[in-house]
């Protein structure tokens, strides 16, 4: 077999799964940051309940991405030791500033708040958690910054066959670092917070910690609509950047071969990479042109500007683009209903919604990935785009056979790690938030718990059991419009 796509395939595989982690995490960081402040706040037990829950599951999947991270680092040494050459000048010092500022930040405060409630007060435990979604955050930062490099590679020189940095700061903020930064971010706050969503639209089905998911709920909707809304932006500007710096890879997303002006933007179609057309196309003229340039009339480069062996897979970019696109769709259309439902305050008696929330869990990690497979298949078949080939780059002292060998050997236990990671996840979510008394004295600041503090949950109740008390009834967490309810 060939080395360079085994290659490739262990790296996508590794990167691939590793990805599903950290987006989830930042978007739950900066959830649990909210209910940790609202706990600050008010000192009530109720929100001390709810941001420990979702701590656990942070955690869980925190640990999961760190796993999976290092032996992904690893490649670089033993699949790719020419990249690791030619660039290691410039890719260190990203990796090594998120790991020196970032990842140690993280985890750091993480282990203040697993372990430091009822030792540290309560403004105390509210900066750990704001310092673990900035920790993670930044480290999200660095490696866009490595990442955004392959991409649009600035601030650097060759010599003697290699990369050798010669402006820092150019080389950190090249020009598609910011756009893919903040998309990635929006897309991550979006992950997270319909983790959190889907979860507790879960308890709620389940009559479980009912009072508990409500104030979780609520959060996440807001959180998840408005970062929703807020990758329209970062999107469209991430598309202006790649129409500008590599307009081969925006040729791919929309199968566009002919330069033209008024180009259209394609809503559906099935690309023929060979006969170089689309079938069964529906387009909008010359949408694709003012998205790009903001120009109804600009020129958009198309793929027969470049030979075919340096145009990327045209099916793979050009699908996973409507994918990601599509799911984006659904996120916005999803929250806008719970938020309209909210108002009206019939969010918690529609069961459809709820279930629609459940069965929506996994499809912004979805959405990630095949976002990713736009990213990194539509740099194709450039490791460094415009600068070292993908099949220039793979450690020409490794057989395919070692590298089929390891490849299986990550997916027996990779495959174990995600059984071990929905387990650990199903565990914690059906036993739900701890009661009062599993977090007494955890005020932490000489407040005792329990001192203004909303009922504890209802507990366990049937599915289809009694109806949910009114969402700014006695005893809520929050009225219907977001504001405390009445205790």
């Amino acid at each position: 077999m060939d080395a360079v796509f085994l290659a490739r395939l262990q790296f996508a595989f590794t990167v691939g799964f590793h990805f599903l982690f950290p987006p989830v995490t930042i978007g739950m960081a900066w959830v649990i940051a909210g209910m940790m402040w609202k706990w600050k706040r008010t000192g009530e037990e109720f929100w001390l309940r709810v941001s420990r829950f979702w701590i656990k599951l942070f955690a869980i999947t925190f640990a999961a991405g760190v796993a999976t991270g290092i032996t992904m680092e690893f490649q670089f040494g033993t699949n790719w030791a020419e990249y690791s050459r030619f660039v290691g000048d410039i890719f260190g010092a990203p990796l090594a500033a998120e790991a020196i500022f970032a990842f140690f930040l993280e985890s750091t405060f993480l282990g203040v708040l697993l372990f430091g409630f009822g030792r540290f007060s309560r403004t105390t435990l509210f900066v750990a958690a704001l310092l673990v979604a900035v920790g993670s955050t930044l480290s999200a930062f660095w490696i866009i910054v490595a990442n955004s490099w392959m991409q649009t590679p600035a601030g650097f020189e060759l010599v003697g066959g290699r990369a050798e940095l010669t402006d820092f700061w150019a080389a950190v903020f090249n020009p598609s670092t910011l756009p893919r930064y903040t998309h990635t971010i929006a897309a991550s706050l979006t992950t997270g917070a319909l983790f959190v969503l889907g979860v507790s639209a879960s308890l709620l089905r389940r009559g479980k910690s009912v009072e508990e998911a409500k104030a979780s709920l609520r959060v996440a909707l807001v959180v998840a609509f408005a970062a929703t809304v807020a990758q329209l932006g970062t999107g469209h500007w991430h598309g202006m950047q790649v129409a500008e710096t590599q307009p081969i890879k925006l040729a791919a997303t929309e199968g566009l071969f002919d330069t033209q002006r008024r180009a259209p933007f394609v809503v559906f179609a099935i690309p023929d990479a060979e006969r170089e057309r689309l079938a069964a196309a529906v387009e909008v003229p010359g949408l694709l042109s003012w998205l790009s340039f903001a120009d109804f009339d600009a020129e958009v480069q198309g793929l027969r500007e470049v030979p075919p062996e340096d145009r990327p897979p045209l099916g793979e970019v050009f699908f996973s683009f409507r994918a990601m696109i599509a799911l984006w769709g659904w996120f916005l259309l999803l929250t806008a209903v719970g938020l309209f439902l909210l108002w009206r305050r019939r969010l918690f008696e529609q069961r459809w919604w709820l279930r629609l929330a459940v069965w929506t869990i996994p499809l912004p990690f979805l959405a990630n990935e095949v976002g990713w497979m736009v990213a990194e298949l539509g740099r194709q078949p450039w490791a460094i785009q415009g600068v070292l080939r993908t099949r220039d780059a793979i450690s020409v002292n490794v057989p395919a056979w070692q590298i089929l060998a390891s490849l299986v050997m990550f997916g027996l236990i990779y495959a174990l790690l995600f059984v071990a990671w929905l387990y650990l996840l199903r565990k914690h979510v059906r036993r739900g938030p701890e009661p009062a008394a599993a977090t007494a004295g955890a005020g932490g600041d000489g407040t005792p718990a329990g001192v203004g503090t909303a009922p504890a949950s209802r507990g366990d109740a049937p599915e289809g059991g009694a109806e949910p008390p009114a969402e700014n009834g006695a005893g809520a967490p929050a009225g219907g419009d977001g504001k405390a309810g009445d205790r």
